[in-house]
């Protein structure tokens, strides 16, 4: 009979080292570090270009990224393909995939699903106006030391428990 029971998470330092070696490698393989925004970004053109090409022809900002073909075209695209498909087979080999939504006691399905969405254009919207998501400018500018990685990881996590403290107060 086998073993149903889910594998013990990594440390945070073994975790860390990991992730730390992963970034290491994007440097030195692909000349980038890690990022996710930079792909949404590219598929919201594509989108735009395949629904609605003289709308993406007509914005200064989206017909940029058609230049060169097709904007998911993109070492970005392939980094999100293998976060994917690394994230699937690692829940498989720890026998930890799930198909369920996470929530507090309080809260339904449909107000965590919509607080997700939300929580997820906002950050999208803040990853675009800081020019970096928590993986582009916290991770691959932290490890460059830029000053603005740091500015943005601080007031990432402020927010956090900001918009934490307020959610748990409504929904208690």
């Amino acid at each position: 009979m086998e073993n149903k029971t889910p594998k013990e998470f990594l440390s945070p330092l073994t975790a860390g080292i990991g992730l730390g070696l992963a970034l290491m490698f994007m440097f030195l393989i692909t000349g980038h570090g890690l990022g996710a925004n930079g792909f949404f970004i590219r598929l919201s053109v594509w989108l735009s270009d395949t629904v609605i090409p003289v709308w993406t022809e007509n914005n200064n900002f989206l017909y940029t990224m058609t230049g060169d073909g097709n904007p998911l075209n993109e070492w970005i695209s392939w980094e999100i393909a293998g976060v994917a498909l690394g994230a699937l087979a690692g829940s498989l080999m720890s026998r930890r995939f799930r198909f369920k939504i996470e929530r507090g006691q309080s809260i339904g399905k449909p107000a965590r699903i919509l607080l997700a969405l939300i929580g997820g254009i906002l950050t999208g919207f803040g990853a675009q106006l800081s020019r970096g998501c928590t993986s582009g400018l916290g991770l691959s500018g932290g490890a460059t030391l830029a000053v603005a990685a740091f500015v943005f990881l601080i007031a990432f996590f402020v927010a956090g428990i900001v918009v934490s403290l307020i959610t748990r107060r409504i929904w208690q």
